[in-house]
């Protein structure tokens, strides 16, 4: 029935009370189907994000080890200890001692064989310089051993010409002094001057106190000496000459072998380069020979022109010299000179101009002419180096200087220069 509100304005209604909501229950989702995928596809977890982060291990004392006393584990205040020492102090000092040890007997046997090494240089460069005839020989159809047999059979013979040319005016010389040796001392004995002085400083007394067995000693020490001296020569002259036949047999053998201990990468251009440098070694070798033999053969000729004694050994002489570039034509040109001086004044004088003028021409029209085309060395270049060589190896270093700063100067030119404008 309808109720009367008590206010009484109108009838009410009578609701029932409004519950509070209620939150709506979650309902399940019905299951998906679990997708297979490859496993290649699934992600990975690292382990150690999967894994529950563990506590370090507290370090157990050793047996034997008071567990109060603090653990002897860095406490990381000075730094991240490094790795241990591979090898201790000791043996690192005994290594450096042992390799000082070896570099000092490496010295010591490089200066003993310093003589034979220095045959070896000389050998090389006559096998180098040698090598332009044996091609030579080998284009026009020779085989290989006929080729060096041909060139080292020129070689011996020009050798034999020069000592043959030397040796008979030395031995003439000597033998005519001691012949006349009695006529020179009858000679000092009558003339008074000599006479004077022979009773002022008395010189026979000395003569005699000096003629006791140590001088004697020291004399025949003197001529063991000088035949020791022959037979060195002769012998380290044979030696060169073995080791150069030797080389020119196995020079293609010898080039091989050296550019193959260069790495496969670089062998190429250090072989067009090491070529290089040979070609002009050999063509300097070439060149000085003729200008040699040209020198050589003018002395020859004016010597028998002005009546010199013994022409071909002058010239022998003038044409071995004429090889040390700077000062060899100097040389030769004072040693006949000085014979002639000594024949009369005239010829001497002679000399002196002849060599003044032939030196001129040599310098400046066939010494440029000759090398113009084998080596291109600065003056002052080929100066320093000849003084340099003579210093180290004396008439052996001279002689290689010349080749030395040209395959310098083309090194320089052609790898040092280069890489230092790409840096």
């Amino acid at each position: 029935m309808p109720q009367h509100s008590p206010s009484g304005d109108g009838p009410d209604v009578t609701r029932p009370p409004a519950e509070p909501p209620q939150p709506e229950a979650a309902q399940p989702e019905p299951p998906q189907p679990e997708a297979t995928q490859p496993e290649a596809t699934q992600p990975h977890i690292p382990a150690e994000a999967a894994q529950p982060e563990t506590p370090a291990p507290v370090p157990v004392p050793a047996p034997g080890i008071d567990p109060d006393e603090p653990p002897a584990v860095p406490s990381g205040k000075f730094g991240t200890p490094g790795r241990p020492l591979r090898r201790s102090s000791f043996l690192i000092g005994f290594t450096g001692a042992l390799g000082v040890l070896l570099a000092y007997t490496l010295y010591q046997g490089i200066r003993n064989a310093g003589g034979i090494l220095v045959l070896v240089v000389i050998a090389l460069f006559l096998a180098v310089g040698l090598n332009p005839a044996v091609v030579r020989l080998r284009r026009w159809g020779v085989p290989h051993g006929l080729a060096v047999a041909a060139v080292a059979l020129t070689l011996v013979l020009l050798l034999c010409g020069g000592v043959v040319a030397l040796v008979p005016p030395i031995v003439t010389q000597s033998g005519q002094f001691i012949e006349q040796l009695p006529s020179y001392v009858e000679e000092l004995r009558r003339n008074p001057t000599v006479n004077d002085l022979v009773e002022r400083y008395d010189v026979v007394q000395r003569v005699q106190n000096a003629a006791n067995a140590d001088t004697i000693g020291r004399a025949l020490g003197g001529v063991l000496g000088g035949a020791q001296l022959i037979f060195g020569t002769v012998f380290r002259a044979l030696t060169v000459l073995v080791l150069t036949i030797y080389f020119l047999a196995y020079f293609n053998r010898l080039r091989a072998l050296g550019y193959s201990l260069v790495p496969r990468s670089r062998r190429e251009r250090v072989q067009l380069i090491g070529d290089e440098i040979l070609a002009k070694v050999g063509a300097y070798m070439v060149g000085a020979l003729s200008i040699a033999v040209l020198a050589g053969a003018t002395t020859f000729v004016f010597a028998l022109i002005v009546g010199l004694p013994y022409p071909f050994a002058l010239a022998v002489v003038v044409a071995v010299t004429d090889l040390i570039p700077q000062i060899g034509a100097t040389l030769g040109a004072v040693i006949v000179s000085l014979v002639g001086f000594a024949d009369n004044l005239p010829t001497g004088i002679a000399c002196a101009v002849f060599f003044l003028i032939y030196q001129q021409v040599e310098n400046y029209l066939i010494y440029p002419k000759v090398m113009r085309r084998s080596v291109e060395v600065n003056e002052v270049a080929a100066l320093l180096a000849a003084l340099l060589g003579v210093a180290l190896l004396g008439v052996v270093g001279a002689l290689i200087a010349i080749p030395t700063v040209a395959a310098l100067q083309l090194i320089l030119r052609e790898v040092v220069l280069p890489r230092q404008e790409t840096r």
